[in-house]
């Protein structure tokens, strides 16, 4: 998952991942550790959250809301955040020495993982309601049917385009895979251009290829199925047709957003992650608008990315139910309108929800896109992160000249057998 900010934690995931936890080393550590009880001795009024807030103003917004939501309980909360790429390691190892934080926040992608394991607390035990929580997102913080993450925030990726630059060349915002290619091809121009998206070696490039994947009728479990070889070869045109950079099979979310900041790209796939910094160069002039779709009329079905809040299985029942209270506090409707505006993300809570769109205008195109996203994990659970990386390997052969269909194909036997 790339570079923060937003930390990999608070955006869509992408993140680099050199290899998957097994999943039967992560059922032994939890069931042989985490399950038998807390080995270390715990200071009764303090509950830790871990997470990968690490960059600095999400590390203070996450400890200004950990301070209200503790005096409202009469707690301490304490923060303890490390890189996105180490909360699920670390998570392992704290478990492995009986030592888990209160609660942790999983990448939601990650979360099947420990749920599968059976190191989560069901949250609707502890008190938590989903009630204004849409389906999507509920099943976003699921396994197996079962509540284990409650998210605050949730996020999708959108068409970013430079209105100047669009203006100047008569090119209407696309919202066809054929106007966008066309569009690409007219706002190439020496060293810019059309379009910048991630492809690279990782998550990133995954999340990216999803939407693509996805409204042209794809699926996970069917990686060289007609619908997927045709989404891959839709990114292949725009790469023949020279609208993209040859460097997109090596970029992160993060350079994409670099290059259109720097005027390199007129348009970009990325996310509301992307909105701070966007926003810290006054004369670029950007919108946004969901990603074009193969035919009018049809569905954007991008992906849902964020975090999510859990509560380990630890066996202390008494810290687990203060721990799903401190959970509910931070998810709250109050807390998540105000983490939204700060990160720029889109809350979990129907009713916050709404509020964010009438104060945050600029972004209700990418409200309208969450409305329709999907969890990557809904259908393969912790089996999405062998997918992830044939889809990876996949992407970087299609690429740089293997044909879309052999690429997959050979995504598909590795996906399946883990080879």
């Amino acid at each position: 998952m790339t570079a923060h900010p937003p930390v990999a934690a608070h955006r869509a995931r992408g993140r680099s991942r050199g290899a998957v936890t097994s999943l039967t080393a992560v059922s032994v550590l939890i069931a042989g550790a985490a399950l038998t009880g807390c080995a270390q001795q715990r200071d009764s009024d303090v509950y830790t959250v871990m997470n990968s807030s690490t960059d600095e103003t999400y590390h203070r917004w996450d400890a200004e809301a950990m301070a209200r939501c503790g005096e409202r309980l009469g707690v301490t909360v304490e923060q303890q955040s490390v890189p996105a790429s180490q909360v699920m390691t670390k998570a392992l190892r704290m478990a492995s020495s009986k030592s888990l934080p209160d609660i942790v926040q999983f990448d939601a992608s990650e979360m099947p993982t420990f749920a599968d394991a059976g190191g989560l607390v069901d949250l609707r035990t502890l008190g938590l309601a989903t009630d204004d929580i849409p389906e999507g997102i509920v099943d976003f913080g699921s396994y197996e049917g079962t509540y284990y993450g409650a998210a605050r925030s949730v996020n999708t990726l959108a068409l970013f385009y430079n209105k100047d630059i669009l203006d100047e060349a008569g090119v209407k915002v696309p919202t066809t895979w054929d106007e966008l290619r066309q569009a690409a091809k007219r706002l190439t121009e020496g060293n810019r251009y059309g379009l910048a998206l991630s492809a690279g070696g990782a998550e990133d490039g995954v999340f990216q290829f999803t939407p693509f994947m996805w409204s042209n009728g794809g699926d996970e479990t069917d990686l060289d199925s007609p619908q997927v070889v045709g989404a891959l070869d839709y990114w292949k045109a725009l790469l023949q047709d020279g609208s993209l950079s040859k460097s997109t099979v090596n970029w992160t979310q993060a350079d994409v957003n670099d290059q259109f900041m720097a005027g390199n790209a007129a348009m970009m796939i990325n996310g509301p992650w992307q909105v701070e910094t966007l926003n810290t160069k006054k004369s670029l002039h950007w919108e946004i608008a969901q990603i074009p779709v193969p035919e009018a009329g049809a569905d954007s079905v991008g992906p849902l990315g964020g975090a999510v809040l859990t509560v380990p299985r630890t066996g202390d029942a008494e810290r687990e139910r203060t721990a799903g209270r401190i959970v509910a506090c931070l998810a709250s409707e109050k807390e998540q309108l105000t983490y939204a505006r700060n990160s720029w993300m889109v809350p979990a809570n129907e009713k916050a929800a709404a509020k964010w769109r009438e104060q945050v205008p600029e972004l209700d195109a990418l409200a309208d896109q969450v409305a329709a996203a999907r969890s990557r994990t809904a259908k393969l659970g912790a089996g999405w992160s062998g997918v992830s990386l044939a889809l990876q390997s996949a992407f970087q052969s299609a690429l740089t000249g293997q044909s879309s269909e052999t690429a997959l194909q050979r995504a598909q036997q590795r996906a399946t057998s883990g080879n």
